[in-house]
């Protein structure tokens, strides 16, 4: 798989969370190695991996990220990974003593952005500390956009 347009020289990216920027708004990015095992480096590169339900948590003082989709490796043996199991992320202690802060103290959410690999050939995530935003009403553009056109209709048969 080609180097997705627009990115960092030497980024390979695999996996991007598109859905994480509408849902939250980004205020710090880090990055972070992934533990693989076995296979799941073979699939990563094949390119196929789905981290958009994806979520990042503390776990035993770890940083632990759930919901990672990294299918089988189809020439691997019976001793596969599986898919969906929940990965280490590699982070010095400072930083991660910085994204639990953020999360007890002020609410903030741990968002994995994309999964790539580096220009020396290792397996990186993206993470960012976001804040939810707020779901705009759709019942009141509804209204509006309904009264428009009504009065559209009125003002063209009046």
């Amino acid at each position: 798989m080609a180097a997705k347009k627009g990115g960092v020289p030497g980024r390979k990216v695999v996996a991007d969370n598109r859905k994480a920027r509408f849902n939250y708004e980004i205020e710090d990015v880090f990055e972070a190695g992934i533990e693989l095992k076995g296979t799941e480096v073979k699939s990563l590169r094949q390119g196929k991996s789905n981290i958009a339900e994806s979520y990042a948590a503390e776990y035993q003082g770890e940083m632990m990220v759930y919901n990672v989709y990294i299918p089988e490796y189809t020439q691997g043996n019976r001793f596969n990974h599986e898919p969906r199991r929940p990965r280490k992320l590699l982070m010095h202690r400072r930083e991660l003593n910085k994204l639990f802060a953020a999360v007890q103290k002020e609410g903030k959410t741990i968002v994995p952005l994309k999964i790539y690999f580096n220009e020396d050939g290792r397996a990186k995530m993206e993470i960012a500390l976001g804040r939810g935003k707020k779901a705009h009403d759709k019942r009141q553009t509804e209204k509006t956009r309904d009264w428009n056109r009504e009065k559209q209709r009125l003002m063209k048969n009046g």
